[in-house]
């Protein structure tokens, strides 16, 4: 499958807002953003004036950057999300919430959500007791996330556990730090989702 081999930070600085995608560089004095906060490339800092359109592209850019999802992949979230009762935009950021590479980095076991599917592809994390190495896997309310028995000894695994556990909780999992375990209370509502988005522009994006 296709993904993005390039300068993370230059996915920031397009955006124009730090999306936190390099975990513990993103809040040191290293951060590609805190120093040249425009856009890459030799127009970078020159004015543009966005379109409507260009607005509604954007924030679907940023979207997907955000949760690192690839533009067919997300596509096909957007028609999940659609094709739901309810509203679509927020449906779409509650499918992108609940894949399982977001939900090992929401509970703080890993730095990024880069590193949380690399970690999720290694074959470190059970779903219901049962292994999952597929970081689009959308986990259910009532699910029970864990880090596998073998990996808990795991010094890699041990220092990005340690170095979560300062993050702050995330309201709709219920983590066990001494168990490593994490519960699905429920599926994230909007205002459970901290994701910098204004979800209506993706929505007016396909819609065209």
């Amino acid at each position: 499958m296709a993904r993005y081999t390039g300068a993370v930070c230059r996915l920031c600085r397009r955006e124009g807002q730090k999306l936190f995608l390099k975990g513990d560089r993103c809040y040191s004095g290293k951060c590609s953003f805190d120093r040249r906060a425009y856009a890459p490339g030799q127009h970078g800092q020159s004015r543009k004036k966005s379109s409507e359109y260009g607005l509604q592209l954007r924030m679907k850019q940023k979207a997907r950057r955000y949760y690192g999802v690839q533009e067919n992949q997300f596509h096909h979230y957007f028609e999940i999300a659609e094709a739901k009762a309810g509203v679509t935009g927020e449906n779409l950021l509650r499918l992108l919430e609940s894949r399982l590479d977001n939900v090992v980095y929401r509970c703080g076991w890993a730095s990024s959500r880069a590193e949380a599917r690399q970690l999720v592809v290694h074959n470190h994390f059970t779903v219901n007791g049962k292994k999952v190495n597929i970081p689009s896997y959308l986990i259910k309310a009532g699910d029970v996330v864990a880090i596998g028995e073998k990996s808990r000894s795991s010094e890699k695994i041990k220092a990005v556990v340690e170095a979560g556990a300062s993050r702050p909780k995330t309201a709709w999992l219920d983590v066990n730090a001494n168990t490593l375990e994490a519960k699905v209370l429920n599926l994230p509502t909007r205002d459970q989702i901290d994701a910098p988005i204004e979800e209506h522009l993706i929505v007016e994006f396909y819609s065209k």
